[in-house]
């Protein structure tokens, strides 16, 4: 009777630790699944900002270029090349 029962034990023990073991292999394939969304949503918005970064950077050469400047100057500022006559050197 003794050994019957120690079969007893050990099989409701071994089918314990089955239950926990694909508990825990079904919470963690879920917690792979909702981390893999994340990676991926947060890869779409790194492209997006990428893109965005792009058309920045392409935006402010065109604004920060010396010729367009010199034409907002002019245009909007009145501003124009002095003559060479006009233009003075100071030494400290």
């Amino acid at each position: 009777m003794s050994a019957r029962r120690t079969l007893i034990v050990l099989f409701t023990v071994l089918w314990f630790a089955v239950l926990i073991s694909a508990t825990a292999v079904v919470y963690e394939r879920y917690r792979a699944r909702v981390l893999f969304t994340r990676l991926e949503t947060l890869n779409a918005e790194r492209d997006s900002l990428d893109i965005e970064l792009g058309r920045l950077e392409l935006e402010k050469s065109t604004w920060s270029s010396n010729a367009l400047v010199e034409r907002m100057a002019g245009a909007k500022l009145h501003m124009v090349i002095p003559a060479p006559a006009d233009v003075r050197i100071v030494r400290p």
